[in-house]
């Protein structure tokens, strides 16, 4: 025998499931903050080439991941930082090692970046053209258990499954 919904009954159901999946759309968006919408020199190879301060608003999760790349790379994607297994937090902080292992001011794992090595180094395009830096921040499920040096085809691989939340901002820098 086959049931008739009713518009009333259809409506009720429809906005149920509307708002569950914007509680849940709500939940996957985290809110990411820089400082500076241009990447400032002590962040890039024309200064001190330091990791900036990241800001994270909105974080409900086990554990942090970033991947910061520049999308307009001759070469095609460019990473130039990946960290994971950072403890949730609102911020992450400035000036982070390029250790394998860091254990100041947070404790974290790296990973290599395109230029080969592990940690964070900065915009550094060839002169020019104005190119644009996306610092993705994702919110997981667990800590990874993933070697410290680890290639971000490996992070993304540890990640699949585990990504709870995502954000991302983007800044630009012209050498």
């Amino acid at each position: 025998m086959m049931k008739i919904i009713t518009e009333a009954a259809f409506a009720a159901i429809f906005l149920s499931a509307s708002a569950a999946h914007a509680e849940e759309m709500d939940m996957k968006n985290l809110d990411i903050h820089l400082g500076f919408s241009q990447v400032p020199d002590d962040h890039t190879c024309e200064g001190r080439n330091v990791s900036p301060r990241i800001e994270v608003h909105g974080l409900n999760a086990t554990s942090m991941a970033v991947i910061v790349e520049d999308k307009d790379a001759p070469s095609g994607v460019f990473t130039h930082w990946i960290i994971w297994n950072i403890l949730p937090g609102d911020v992450i902080p400035e000036g982070i090692p390029n250790n394998a292992v860091v254990v100041k001011p947070i404790q974290a794992v790296q990973g290599q970046n395109s230029f080969g090595k592990v940690g964070y180094l900065g915009p550094c395009p060839p002169p020019g053209k104005l190119h644009r830096y996306f610092f993705c921040v994702f919110g997981l499920d667990t800590m990874l258990d993933l070697q410290a040096g680890a290639s971000r085809q490996k992070l993304e691989r540890a990640m699949a499954g585990h990504v709870l939340q995502q954000g991302e901002t983007t800044a630009t820098y012209r050498r």
